[in-house]
């Protein structure tokens, strides 16, 4: 049962000194970093701000049948299923309650597929409560964690279906939902989005501002990831509570993607008490991968020639030798590390998290956090990098847990 997992002598006696100091870790050899990294993923909760395992399933064609078809225990398919959350040491990924943007234009604002995306989550725990357990709060993802369950905390994304009507926000909540993404990909009643140039309100609209508030209230987390530029400095000026970005990472590295913050922006959050939670989409790492569009279709093609797709075991011989020879196509682990830093260097550790985006971002993901069973390769990093046990977990769980905390409070 993770938490109360034995380390070996020697991992223990490792993880003591390194505690002690940071440089031991750069002096270790990689093999007994790569043990130490595995450990902590074990030992620590490590919590997802954003995975996309609902409207997967949906399109998917999941029904809440009596044999639950689809339910994620152990498949090939996309990024996430209970086994290789195990092994990769994740306890409460965010279940994204994800609304696409065309469903704003529907008389309801996509709130029928809100409720059926959570119908679905209740459903996979239900169907398997001693995998899965609910949490709608830190304690009880600890609690979940302690019985060795997996914690589906679920988050919004689009507040299109609260409609025009604030004490929507209130029936979201009382329906599991812990954190609302205030728009999507175009501008809705709420405020402007990052991938619009409409800018219908040039920020947050009225209604937003008596939703922001209302999110303050009752204590639902508000998520900054896909607003406008305008619209993240009007909700600043809006909250009494620290907001997160769920799945963002740094436009320094992508200049230009307005999806990503600006350093100002990470300043910015970093004195409201945030976290940023870095995404591990390809476009979100670098403004190169961006760019290659064309060179990963052909690799497609390669694969659609031989009758496999990117999920086939026999499709990583040729994946891997295509990367080597095409290293531009893909980012990497290193690179998600690379962003660490800089909002470690702009906000401090604090205000760090993890939003991989898994399942929503195909087959753009870095090498070496191809899906939830990698989280280990990312904390050799940074351990490489000399972060201590203590900041990782900060950036796994405890940064996250802060904010959650005081917008509960």
């Amino acid at each position: 049962m993770k938490k109360l997992i034995l380390f070996s002598f020697s991992i223990f006696l490792l993880l003591s000194a390194c505690k002690k100091q940071t440089i031991e870790y750069t002096k270790l050899p990689d093999e007994e970093l790569k043990k130490i990294a595995d450990s902590l993923a074990q030992q620590f909760i490590i919590t997802d701000g954003h995975v996309d395992l609902p409207y997967r399933l949906k399109v998917k064609n999941f029904r809440l049948e009596k044999e639950f078809l689809g339910i994620p225990i152990s498949t090939t398919e996309g990024d996430f299923d209970f086994e290789r959350a195990k092994k990769g040491g994740l306890d409460a990924p965010f279940m994204s309650i994800y609304i696409p943007s065309r469903y704003q234009l529907q008389d309801d604002k996509g709130k029928a597929l809100a409720d059926s995306l959570i119908d679905m989550v209740n459903g996979i725990m239900a169907a398997h409560p001693d995998k899965f357990g609910a949490a709608g709060s830190p304690q009880e993802i600890e609690a979940n964690t302690k019985a060795g369950k997996i914690s589906l905390p679920m988050g919004m994304e689009n507040a299109a279906p609260i409609g025009n009507d604030v004490k929507n926000i209130e029936y979201f909540f009382k329906r599991g939902i812990r954190y609302m993404t205030l728009t999507h990909g175009k501008d809705n009643q709420i405020c402007d989005s990052s991938y619009d140039t409409t800018q219908t309100w040039n920020g947050l609209s009225p209604f937003g501002e008596q939703a922001v508030k209302e999110m303050n209230r009752i204590g639902m987390l508000v998520d900054i990831s896909h607003v406008s530029d305008s619209a993240f400095y009007d909700v600043l000026k809006m909250v009494n509570k620290p907001v997160i970005a769920s799945h963002s990472s740094c436009r320094y590295y992508t200049p230009g993607f307005l999806r990503n913050m600006s350093d100002d922006m990470i300043r910015a959050l970093g004195k409201n008490g945030g976290v940023i939670q870095i995404n591990f989409g390809a476009s979100f790492l670098d403004s190169v991968a961006r760019t290659n569009s064309k060179l990963l279709d052909s690799l497609e093609a390669v694969l659609a020639e031989k009758k496999l797709t990117s999920r086939d075991a026999e499709a990583q011989p040729i994946i891997d030798g295509f990367i080597k020879n095409h290293k531009e196509l893909f980012s990497d682990v290193e690179r998600v590390a690379d962003h660490i830093d800089h909002v470690k260097k702009l906000a401090g550790i604090e205000h760090i998290g993890i939003g991989s985006d898994y399942d929503g971002v195909g087959d753009s993901l870095p090498v070496g956090l191809k899906d939830v069973s990698q989280y280990p390769n990312l904390i050799f990093v940074l351990l490489k990098r000399g972060y201590t046990p203590e900041e990782i977990e900060k950036i796994c769980y405890l940064n996250v847990k802060r904010v959650w905390q005081q917008n509960l409070n």
